[in-house]
């Protein structure tokens, strides 16, 4: 049965908010596959929702972002989409009973970078852009945890970065209605990426801002996500994370933190 994901529609917002939406989709990706997991009629899923958003970005002098999103997700045995993602479902491998190897073709909207104005260390600084980013994907189902690996590569020419991830989660029910999810990710940017997004050109340099170029390097992202499911149709998520910064973006001018943390809070309705 296919996994439902959700699609966000927001309105034009700051890059950071865009920056977390896949992460708030993990979130509603979850509760909505609990809701529909004894739902063995159901060949597509479809839910709206609420969600808010919090964030603390690491550059230094930016403010905390809280936004509130309206959700949508849909997903069928074709085609998921959630976030600013969408996927496209390779045939699957079944290794026994208990294993799957489940395989996608991925592009998404990365929405990081920022504008001049967000921060007084961005002052006269060019703005970066987000960009459409494509790839795959490719999720090992197993009875003990569920292990994720995704290669992605800037499509957009803004960064021409590459980033790959590695993520473990693992999900406990506690009667019919609660779920706890842990997990664990390692990400890799490239060079390109990190000197793009945290990088310092000469002609950008000052006094209090000197010359950097990025350099590659891997961060990891510890998270927990708690799931409350009232019945079949309604849930309610909380979701926490926090993000050890590679070497290259914490040797950055830009940025005045080693981490950076995110809370999202979310509402979804199953139509089916």
């Amino acid at each position: 049965m296919p996994l439902p994901l959700p699609l966000f529609l927001m309105s034009h917002g700051s890059a950071s908010r865009m920056a977390v939406v896949s992460a708030l989709a993990v979130g509603l990706c979850a509760s909505a596959t609990a809701a529909t997991a004894d739902d063995k009629s159901s060949s597509s899923s479809f839910s709206l929702g609420l969600g808010v958003v919090s964030e603390q970005k690491p550059y230094t002098g930016m403010d905390r972002d809280t936004t509130a999103l309206p959700l949508l997700q849909y997903e069928n045995k074709y085609v998921h989409i959630f976030g600013p993602q969408i996927g496209l479902k390779l045939p699957s491998l079944d290794i026994s009973n208990s294993q799957k190897l489940n395989f996608s073709l991925v592009g998404k909207y990365d929405g990081s970078g920022y504008k001049a104005d967000d921060a007084p260390i961005l002052t006269g600084m060019s703005d970066r852009k987000g960009g459409i980013w494509a790839g795959a994907e490719v999720e090992w189902k197993n009875d003990l945890a569920a292990v994720k690996a995704a290669w992605l590569a800037d499509t957009s020419g803004n960064s021409k970065g590459q980033k790959f991830s590695l993520g473990l989660e693992k999900t406990w029910r506690f009667g019919e209605h609660m779920m706890l999810t842990p997990r664990v990710e390692a990400t890799w940017y490239d060079k390109k990426y990190v000197d793009y997004y945290f990088g310092v050109r000469d002609s950008e340099a000052s006094q209090s801002r000197p010359a950097y170029a990025g350099k590659a390097g891997v961060g990891a992202e510890v998270g927990v996500r708690g799931i409350y499911m009232f019945d079949q149709r309604h849930s309610v998520f909380l979701d926490i994370a926090v993000s050890s910064l590679p070497e290259g973006i914490k040797d950055s001018p830009l940025v005045d933190s080693s981490t950076e943390d995110r809370l999202l809070l979310g509402y979804t309705y199953r139509f089916r």
